[in-house]
């Protein structure tokens, strides 16, 4: 992975090999999209602990950036690319884009204007409000909630089945679906109400459930993610299935569109085609002996960590971009339209983007 950083001073501590920062290889017709629709992808890796944003400058280069943050997870950013929150270990982080110094080789630039300390809840998908402050999703505390000014969370919301608030990861409760601007539907991997009770049911305990109301829309998935409204239709990945479909509202029941190698996590739209993160199947037991092992080997696929596109007319599916070394797992993506070549300061960095009094 290509640093934006200075290089180091002789009196600096030698950097890592580049292998170890982990790399990224973007297919030709990624790169050309890229740069035809002059738009950047960005992901989050939570065991690399990175933001990453990939664009393709005018002249056809690549442009690479990326930023530290400890298990980095859910983003998401505003429709005009000013504002990007991101979900860390401890913090819930604003990015916004800002003033460029003169001589920037890049056309953007983002550093980090605020953070609120949450402390440990991991923190899964995040979502901009038409109005007033971000809703995250608490896997940790099995709920919904905003950032708060005197506690290190507001509740907006939890699944009815779960008594009482605990940092016990009940049901793992993990993505949020926004629709007309507001918190709409969510994910968890079961309907339990103890701790972690949600790991003997991860083969078809998922299910997918309405807010605020709490009624489940449909049930029967395998450790369902990211689910996403779009155009009068609500999508998600059925990760443990390698699966990423639709949901038919009426009829509770979820519809394949594609398969994916590997656990999706992840999902935004753009051009007709649904953009999904991919990770490699990891070798412990809450991602083993899940339907994805037998779907991968039905397909005669070996599971790889990527974006992936999916057409949504067809289903036809496309690796974009591959990831390797470190970076093994994806949780989220997002898109900032209008930047080919944007940069993204460390979180401890930024400080020269000063407001002087007029």
């Amino acid at each position: 992975m290509k640093s934006s950083k200075p290089s180091s001073s002789p009196k600096e501590a030698p950097q890592a090999p580049a292998q170890d920062s982990g790399r990224c290889d973007l297919r030709e017709p990624f790169v050309e999209w890229l740069r035809r629709n002059r738009t950047t992808v960005g992901v989050t890796t939570y065991l690399a602990s990175k933001l990453l944003l990939l664009g393709v400058k005018d002249d056809g280069k690549q442009c690479l950036t990326s930023s530290g943050s400890p298990r980095c997870m859910g983003a998401s950013a505003s429709p005009d690319g000013q504002t990007v929150w991101i979900c860390s270990q401890h913090q819930l982080w604003r990015l916004e884009k800002s003033p460029l110094p003169p001589t920037a080789p890049f056309d953007a630039e983002y550093a980090a204007r605020m953070a609120f300390t949450v402390g440990d809840i991991d923190g899964h998908d995040v979502a901009i409000l038409d109005d007033g402050p971000p809703v995250f999703v608490s896997a940790r505390y099995s709920c919904l909630a905003r950032p708060s000014q005197r506690a290190c969370f507001e509740l907006v919301w939890k699944p009815p089945f779960i008594s009482r608030l605990a940092a016990e990861d009940r049901c793992h409760l993990n993505g949020l679906a926004l629709r007309e601007g507001r918190p709409a539907f969510c994910t968890c991997v079961a309907e339990t109400d103890h701790i972690g009770g949600w790991r003997e049911y991860r083969d078809g305990g998922g299910v997918v459930l309405s807010v605020p109301d709490g009624e489940v829309v449909c049930r029967g998935l395998s450790m369902p993610h990211s689910p996403r409204w779009h155009n009068g239709q609500l999508y998600l990945i059925n990760s443990g299935a390698g699966e990423f479909g639709r949901l038919d509202l009426a009829a509770g029941k979820f519809e394949p569109i594609a398969f994916l190698p590997g656990y999706g996590r992840g999902l935004h739209f753009a051009d007709g085609k649904a953009w999904i993160g991919l990770s490699d199947c990891r070798e412990n037991r809450t991602f083993q002996g899940l339907p994805l092992d037998e779907n991968l080997k039905k397909h005669g696929a070996e599971s790889r960590c990527a974006v992936f596109s999916v057409d949504l007319a067809t289903g036809e599916t496309t690796e974009m971009a591959r990831f390797s070394g470190i970076i093994r797992e994806l949780y989220d993506v997002f898109m900032l339209p209008g930047m080919s070549s944007p940069n993204v300061l460390a979180l401890d960095q930024g400080l020269w983007h000063i407001t002087e009094p007029a």
